[in-house]
């Protein structure tokens, strides 16, 4: 298990993090959490206030393939796809992959990139649908801190089960109490959040083995 940053690559934008949090209400929290057309495209109040393809998710797809030294026919899965953007991009760097992505949004599934959401399914992290040591490399980037802490649990304890090489995720967390006041002026949908040493201790309790990057607003 190692504590890697595999999204530096993402584009970097400043966030006017007291804006958002005199802006943020327990509605709009609501209405974000449904994971609906309103989380993707709506308001930016409730999310991502459009959720469009613009290929920054290609070169995170380029590097985690060859971090983890991926065969060409590799097999795949992104939990909380959304769009299932990085799925379609992994599948330009591995045109033999298989590819399978899940999400609770039907709304994603239905709106995915590229003919994704014939790939994806509808379902929650703490519940994986697939087999024991099914997949290459299980990702899971801003997905399963969504959870309450049990479910967020089960989750890592599904993301290891399905796993049979490695496993990549990204949370919410701080290193120092500023960092932890950004944090809650910025989230938004999670539930689960603490600093990166309770996450480390969590792990060790669940059993999580894969690796793990930290989102610190």
């Amino acid at each position: 298990m190692a504590d890697i940053n595999l999204l530096d690559t993402l584009p970097q934008t400043k966030r006017n993090l007291a804006a958002r949090a005199e802006q943020k209400t327990d509605a709009d929290r609501e209405i974000a959490k449904r994971f609906d057309r309103n989380f993707f495209d709506g308001e930016r109040k409730h999310g991502y206030g459009g959720y469009r393809y613009d290929g920054r998710w290609l070169p995170v797809a380029r590097r985690m393939v060859d971090h983890y030294h991926l065969p060409s026919n590799a097999r795949i899965l992104d939990v909380g796809c959304a769009k299932g953007f990085l799925m379609s991009d992994f599948k330009q760097v591995l045109s033999e992959a298989t590819v399978r992505g899940l999400d609770v949004s039907v709304y994603a599934k239905e709106n995915a990139h590229d003919g994704m959401g014939e790939f994806i399914d509808i379902g929650s992290a703490e519940n994986l649908p697939y087999a024991d040591n099914s997949f290459d490399l299980v990702v899971s980037i801003n997905s399963i801190h969504n959870l309450p802490l049990e479910k967020c649990k089960q989750s890592l304890r599904e993301i290891e089960r399905v796993s049979r090489g490695h496993a990549y995720i990204t949370v919410d967390a701080w290193n120092t109490e500023e960092e932890h006041q950004r944090l809650l002026d910025w989230i938004l949908t999670a539930e689960t959040y603490m600093s990166v040493s309770d996450w480390h201790a969590l792990f060790a309790e669940v059993g999580y083995t894969g690796d793990s990057g930290w989102f610190m607003a």
